[in-house]
């Protein structure tokens, strides 16, 4: 293996064989469904979660951070696998306490060398970091340089959500009440952004047309390195992604282009039905 390990956690929504492939190792969040309690991607997979999500009268889903044995012991495990240092990268600590779990693991292993960066963002706003990383680790870069970089890029990341209604966010305490209800008053259709560690609402429009349209023309502002399309069981995502690329400046490669589901780390707090986009820019 490379001689720095990268580890990030389920809320990056990197999908488990994509993550193996990069050799990226995931720590799992927290998922309840009322009294049941799952660990995203281990005990509970993103289908599952959504089937879960979307059943007739299914308990509201919550979430809560990683535990610190989770971290410490897949800190342990890059380290028994020849890792010589690791840089661990996670959901912003705005959104999330996973980070300070992690920062607990890192302390009970003072002699090593661990370097946590906090990705400001969450879903594939933290991924394509983490895929960022996990590429210079094979190339050779030292640890000290993946961290850098990574906080450098964070800037260069836009996370952009079509949004079918508030109200999962309100749930999730991750906006107000009275958010939501100006929203759910106007029939319209909100478009939400993670910036900086805090999630924003950019727009609203009346239909999901002109929400995809919308978000096309946020997205689209500069020329773009990587692009996740993000959904939460959208149907008609293949036609969102088909009429998004030829909109970015310059254009893109399409190997450079996925679509990721939303997983169950993120997804309680969007629902179901959404659309959007995650891009990594051109670093100026």
């Amino acid at each position: 293996m490379s001689h720095v390990a990268i580890v990030t956690d389920s809320a990056s929504d990197i999908a488990p064989a994509r993550a193996a492939e990069l050799g990226i190792s995931v720590v799992p969040l927290v998922v309840n469904f009322g009294l049941e309690t799952f660990k995203a991607g281990i005990e509970l997979s993103t289908d599952e979660f959504w089937r879960r999500m979307t059943a007739p009268s299914a308990p509201f889903p919550t979430t809560a951070a990683s535990a610190p044995g989770d971290f410490k012991a897949a800190y342990d495990a890059a380290f028994a696998a020849g890792a010589e240092a690791i840089v661990s990268v996670h959901v912003a600590s705005t959104l999330s306490g996973t980070i300070k779990s992690a920062e607990i693991a890192k302390g009970m292993l003072p002699d090593r060398e661990i370097l946590i960066v906090d990705s400001m963002g969450a879903s594939m706003g933290e991924g394509l970091l983490a895929e960022l990383a996990a590429g210079m680790a094979r190339l050779g870069v030292g640890a000290a340089e993946i961290a850098r970089v990574c906080e450098e890029r964070r800037t260069d990341v836009a996370t952009i959500v079509a949004l079918d209604t508030l109200e999962y966010l309100k749930r999730g305490g991750r906006i107000s009440g009275a958010q939501a209800a100006i929203g759910t008053l106007l029939s319209v259709k909100p478009i939400i952004e993670v910036k900086e560690g805090k999630v924003e609402t950019v727009d609203r429009v009346r239909t999901r047309g002109k929400a995809r349209e919308r978000l096309i023309e946020l997205v689209c502002t500069r020329s773009i390195e990587r692009l996740s399309i993000l959904h939460t069981t959208n149907a008609e995502v293949e036609a969102f992604r088909e009429q998004l690329l030829p909109r970015v400046p310059g254009g893109i490669d399409p190997v450079n282009v996925t679509i990721d589901l939303v997983g169950p780390s993120v997804g309680p707090h969007l629902g179901p039905g959404c659309v959007g986009a995650v891009a990594l820019y051109r670093h100026d």
